[in-house]
């Protein structure tokens, strides 16, 4: 491992924060165990992932996306596994994007390992995401916490979700550790668990296991699933009565707009802010390589 020093910056998206490594040339090596100590809250930077910043034509897994999105976010787990995709996290993208001066305000469009997704930098700092269409797989699944049980909706994001409706998120427990969840074969590479309690007409509040990175503030991907499975449940669906369903998610970071089109594409709206930038001290980084 080099042991020059990485530029980073810290940025969060409601509360679900992330260090950022600019890396154009995809130059460095960022093996899972560093990325774990980055995210480190106590030997660390801290943070609920890492947002590896990549031109799409130097990184293997984006080359075939270079012609639709400059940049690829290389999005990985505070436990340093890979993720495909994160919600709040292409919005902080995008953010950095614009601070460094790679982009203006505007339309951008992000590649990730769920595809090309297009991100618009509002001027009053808000960011609005094109997240695409949910997957509504029929296999579903039942979520368990201290003894209680409850079915969860199975919702794609591009990643996994299982969304359970509970009547307190204090029925969610601590959420130190995944809830557990039966049948494990719908999930053959973990998923993201939502609890989600009634707030008003279209607004709801969640709580959030990700997976990789235990309770989060806020997760993008999962809000959308909630907002889909919670329009589901009141039987509400755009593609049937031609009209965009609009949901307001509270978080414990803060609050997110989702709003599902009639041809199913959805849309996620919330801040983005970048909080400090910075280097990793070269002689942490040989530690951490030992």
């Amino acid at each position: 491992m080099s042991t020059a020093p990485i530029a980073f910056l810290k940025g969060h998206g409601t509360e679900n924060d992330f260090v950022i490594v600019p890396d154009p040339d995809n130059a460095l090596d960022l093996p899972a165990a560093l990325v774990a100590r980055v995210c480190d809250r106590r030997a660390g930077i801290g943070g609920d992932g890492v947002l590896h910043v990549v031109r799409s034509a130097a990184h293997p897994e984006a080359r075939h996306l270079a012609g639709e999105a400059e940049w690829f976010m290389d999005y990985r787990n505070a436990d340093g596994s890979v993720a495909e995709m994160c919600g709040n996290g292409v919005r902080v993208f995008a953010r950095y994007l614009e601070h460094a001066g790679h982009v203006t305000a505007g339309d951008v469009a992000v590649a990730t390992r769920a595809g090309v997704k297009q991100v618009h930098l509002a001027k009053n700092g808000d960011v609005t995401v094109s997240m695409g269409r949910a997957v509504l797989p029929e296999a579903g699944v039942t979520v368990t916490v201290d003894g209680r049980s409850w079915p969860a909706r199975n919702v794609n994001m591009g990643n996994p979700h299982a969304v359970a409706f509970v009547d307190d998120l204090a029925h969610a427990g601590t959420l130190y550790t995944e809830p557990a969840y039966a049948p494990a074969a719908v999930y053959p590479d973990g998923v993201n668990i939502e609890f989600v309690a009634d707030r008003g007409p279209r607004h709801v509040a969640m709580r959030v296991h990700e997976r990789g990175a235990a309770e989060t503030r806020s997760c993008g991907t999962g809000a959308c699933a909630v907002a889909v499975a919670t329009a589901r449940r009141d039987g509400a669906d755009p593609a049937e009565t031609g009209t965009p369903v609009t949901y307001t998610v509270d978080v414990l970071g803060g609050t997110l707009v989702i709003t599902e089109l009639p041809d199913g594409r959805i849309e996620m709206t919330g801040p983005a802010v970048i909080v400090a930038e910075g280097r990793i001290d070269p002689a942490w980084l040989s530690e951490t390589a030992v």
